[in-house]
């Protein structure tokens, strides 16, 4: 029996690994973000630096320890064989969990995973014994979890979301006030009382509130203890000091040094409290099976009292930890796919929405400009003036020949990024309470982006509803954690050895499907035929570029309507799907092309407006082309997901025959655009074009025909007569886009010819 125990510890230990690797690449985007986002350092710098700080702090969070072995449940209520139960369920589910969200490319909350986790298998095997036991009952559930603990730590997590959104944005608020956007000519008078400021609060509550918990904290604990406000003094001077320095003599920017050291600081927060996360419970599981194996006990009658007593986390095992971590951070892929909600809905200027406005975000909002325009009115006029100069923001001339990818924000709301929630977390490491690193960053995010009036008119709503999209999804993960490590822990009960063995099998089988897809799909999104925003400032240029996308176009509707064909005339569910799925996609990847027109026209040489009417003719017709393609596959999928009837055979070889010709005229139009060989678009094309409308104007009328004498079913007729109406449509689209380009390419090339004479 015993070695079934240690076949769990070695699981386990996979797990653990495992479990660092999928975790880190979850939370990454929490320390690299302010970095990321400002452009203040290289990437390659700010990986260095995160990766020291991830170690470091790997080595100094053996304090937190404590809450896997007993902060969510009684121990002493637990028999071993019980509690190795609970470990197992909760680090198959940990680990599932968050590959699934890493998969999505969604972070979440690895904190608020394990809690809920640890809850619902510890309060599943407690009712388990409940059930099991004569005298006992349901009230008597509290004996088993310690709720007082649980509850500080769920509330902990919830208040870290008020508090951090709220010390977030007054901060930056005042950051702005002091320095405004036209931070350059302040910061050699104010630069070096901030600096000192934010690296004496990075500095204090790392390096002095981390060690509390740590093996290392009783060597130095005499001198810090008492002494708080005289370190905190002294170590203002000398930040302030060596500010100045840096700024007069380096002649340097300030904000740099505070980003680089606040990442540093903010990894090692990250790893100092949510190290537990992922190696908590199995250094639990390992202690528990070190007492019960040297104590000859039965396994079913050993209680775990024993982790009630304090055990010193063994040092390799976290150096192993912290290496784990770092090699992680630098060759994940997973990693660099979770950074984009945060930056996107922080960044100071326009852009793509990712989230569509609900009426929830749009009430906040309509009562945040009222909240706005009531306090304008109370503040006296010349007062509103100088705030609305310090939040005047800069205007950036750009070369027109010259491409800048500009920061989405900010320096000064980096450093306040970063120092606001690198104090937030370490005072909660400190105080060994387990709170949200996702939840503090993010959150500190989202509220300096409010005070800095990241979040206009024009994207208010769309923020908003971002911010609340995220929040709801954290408290799903709450409630999915809790629920699915508690049938874990029921199946592993009732199935033993043998369910633990079809558990972990299943979870390698998700985790490799999981591996498997992801790699997939980045394939797939690097070779598929995506669709590029204009960049060139001339109609030259533009007629070039739009030649790309048409062809990719025109390749992917032929696909498109190839499947729905198919799919629809053999019945085939999941192609109609696949084919819905992918227009999708093409109509969202066109809408970007639409959204980013503004830009397009601000970017053109005075010389070429003529451009932009053709850009945004050739947008329309990309637009009609997936919409046909769109409803086409849609009403296809409707009607077989419905089960009505089939097409009849001559119904659908007709449709096989105007869809073949279809994708034969496309072939010979992208030919004409690969190449660029405009001048054949006619007349050839036009005649091509004539006589594929004409055969579907014959299938209409056989299709009126049938239906006044022989067809009985009017779904089926109304999908046919639908169908074809939306082919000439599609067919019609094609040409309109090929007259444009036959007459704008006639009059650029007579234009080009006019210039070079």
């Amino acid at each position: 029996m015993e070695n079934i125990y240690f076949i769990m510890i070695v699981a386990l230990v996979v797990l653990a690994a495992a479990d660092l690797v999928v975790g880190v690449s979850n939370d990454a985007v929490n320390f690299l973000n302010s970095a990321i986002g400002s452009k203040a350092i290289s990437f390659r710098t700010i990986m260095i630096v995160a990766s020291l700080g991830i170690f470091f702090g790997a080595v100094f969070s053996s304090g937190m320890m404590e809450v896997a072995r007993k902060g969510i449940f009684v121990p002493g209520e637990f028999y071993f064989n019980e509690i190795m139960i609970i470990f197992m369920a909760v680090m198959i589910t940990d680990i599932l969990l968050l590959d699934f969200f890493n998969t999505l490319g969604m972070p979440t909350s690895t904190t608020v995973s394990i809690v809920f986790e640890l809850l619902g298998a510890a309060v599943a095997m407690a009712l388990i014994k409940i059930a099991a036991s004569e005298t006992e009952s349901f009230v008597d559930l509290t004996k088993y979890i310690n709720t007082t603990k649980a509850l500080e730590i769920i509330r902990g997590i919830l208040l870290s979301v008020v508090i951090a959104f709220s010390v977030g944005a007054i901060v930056q608020y005042i950051s702005r006030l002091i320095f405004s956007f036209h931070y350059e000519n302040k910061i050699k008078y104010l630069g070096a009382l901030f600096g000192g400021g934010a690296l004496t609060a990075i500095t204090y509550f790392i390096f002095m509130k981390g060690l509390k918990g740590t093996p290392y904290y009783g060597e130095v604990k005499d001198l810090l203890e008492g002494n708080e406000i005289i370190i905190i003094l002294i170590s203002f001077a000398i930040w302030t000091v060596l500010s100045q320095l840096y700024i007069v003599v380096l002649k340097k920017n300030i904000f740099v040094p505070i980003i680089a050291i606040g990442t540093f600081g903010l990894a090692l927060a990250f790893a100092g409290n949510d190290l537990v996360n992922f190696i908590g419970v199995p250094m639990a599981a390992y202690h528990s099976y070190e007492a019960w194996s040297a104590s000859g006990v039965e396994a079913t009658a050993f209680s775990m009292n024993i982790l009630d007593k304090k055990v010193p986390t063994e040092p390799l095992l976290l150096f192993l930890a912290g290496g784990i971590m770092v090699l992680t951070l630098w060759f994940s892929k997973k990693a660099r796919t979770v950074a984009d909600t945060e930056i996107g809905l922080a960044r100071q200027g326009d852009g793509t929405e990712k989230f569509q406005p609900n009426s929830l975000s749009r009430n906040l909002v309509r009562f945040t400009i009222l909240i706005s325009k009531y306090t304008a009115t109370i503040l006296p006029k010349s007062l509103n003036q100088k705030i609305e100069n310090q939040f005047e923001k800069p205007i950036i001339n750009l070369p027109k020949d010259k491409i800048y990818e500009l920061p989405a924000f900010d320096q000064v709301r980096a450093s306040v990024n970063l120092m606001v929630a690198g104090v937030l977390i370490s005072i909660a490491t400190s105080m060994k309470l387990p709170l949200s690193t996702t939840y503090v960053t993010f959150m500190v995010a989202m509220g300096t982006s409010l005070a800095d009036r990241a979040w206009g008119s024009e994207s208010a709503v769309y923020r908003v509803a971002g911010v609340l999209n995220v929040i709801a999804g954290w408290f799903g993960t709450a409630l999915i954690a809790f629920t699915a490590a508690g049938i874990m822990a029921v199946l592993i009960n009732l199935g033993g050895s043998a369910a633990i063995a079809i558990l972990l099998f299943i979870a390698i089988l998700l985790l490799a499907r999981n591996y498997i897809k992801h790699k997939t799909k980045s394939k797939e999104i690097k070779a598929e035929d995506s669709l590029s925003k204009s960049e060139s400032n001339s109609i030259h240029g533009v007629i070039e570029e739009s030649a790309d996308n048409i062809s990719k176009a025109l390749k992917r509707v032929s696909k498109i309507t190839q499947n729905t064909i198919n799919g629809l005339t053999n019945e085939d569910l999941s192609m109609l799907k696949k084919a819905k799925d992918t227009v999708i996609k093409l109509e969202n990847e066109i809408e970007d092309l639409q959204n980013n027109i503004f830009y397009f026209i601000k970017d053109l040489d005075d010389s070429y407006l003529g451009a932009s009417k053709f850009y945004i003719d050739i947008i329309g017709s990309l637009q009609d082309l997936a919409q046909s393609a769109s409803f086409i596959a849609k009403i296809s999928h409707k009607h077989v997901n419905n089960n009505h009837k089939g097409l009849k055979k001559n119904q659908a070889n007709e449709l096989r025959e105007i869809n073949g010709k279809m994708i034969h005229l496309f072939e010979e139009i992208r030919e004409i655009f690969d190449s660029r060989t405009f001048d054949k678009i006619v007349p050839h094309l036009m005649d091509e074009k004539q006589s594929l409308l004409e055969n579907v104007e014959v299938s209409i009328q056989k299709q009126v025909e049938r239906t006044r004498t022989i067809e009985s079913s009017p779904k089926n007729a109304t999908l046919y007569f639908s169908i074809l109406l939306e082919t000439k449509d599609l067919i019609k689209a094609n040409m309109n886009i090929l007259n444009l380009y036959y007459e704008e390419h006639d009059r650029s090339t007579l234009v080009l010819k006019n210039e070079d004479n």
